[in-house]
């Protein structure tokens, strides 16, 4: 028996959350998993670490070509994070959604916001939040990534950013990782079911009564 193939259009999905609480372990897995994803790879002003690849974690530019980039209306979304500037480049996501694929976003609330803004139609966004104050800061420093400055930086700015869970569409406590990739999985499984995301349904449907 043939498989029915309808049509459709990719979804951008987001993952938010405070540093820490995992959104960038859950990324890794839903990529590793799932083949219709495709990372969304950010430009950014800030320096390259030492374990990163140019064009594969971020685009690394100046500051003058970041300001010329949203100048001309080529980033979907752009934020400052810890004086660092980070966007979206425009054409590579839509045309991987044109084509079907899913991509992935890892933004914190204001390019979320952005992104609603100027298409809230394929923006699917998911809050990942820690257990408790206590494992986020465990987790931020058992990573051994930052200096205890920049711990302390980004414990004060978590309350901030937690602050915006309500404006998601949905929103999932990240105490067992296992369980925290499953749900996405069912999320995504069903948003890739939404009748206006199957492009293709109008021709199928036709198809059938002719």
């Amino acid at each position: 028996m043939t498989l029915t193939t309808i049509k459709r259009r990719g979804m951008m999905l987001v993952l938010s959350s405070p540093s820490g609480a995992g959104k960038t372990t859950l990324a890794k897995r839903l990529l590793e998993t799932d083949q219709n994803f495709t990372m969304s790879v950010s430009v950014t002003t800030r320096e390259k670490r030492q374990t990163e690849v140019h064009g594969q974690d971020y685009y690394f530019i100046s500051p003058a070509a970041f300001k010329a980039k949203v100048d001309r209306g080529e980033l979907l979304e752009h934020a400052t994070v810890f004086g660092h500037s980070y966007g979206t480049p425009r054409e590579p996501v839509e045309e991987a959604l044109s084509q079907g694929l899913d991509v992935l976003f890892d933004i914190d609330w204001q390019g979320t916001q952005q992104l609603k803004e100027k298409a809230r139609e394929d923006v699917v966004s998911i809050f990942i939040l820690p257990p408790s104050r206590g494992e986020l800061e465990r987790r931020l420093k058992s990573r051994a990534q930052d200096t205890p400055e920049v711990v302390a930086q980004r414990m004060a700015k978590a309350n901030d950013e937690i602050s915006h869970w309500a404006e998601y569409d949905y929103v999932i406590v990240n105490d067992d990782i296992q369980a925290a990739e499953t749900k996405i999985t069912f999320i995504v499984e069903a948003e890739r079911f939404k009748r206006n995301r199957q492009t293709g349904l109008s021709t199928f449907v036709r198809g059938l009564i002719a």
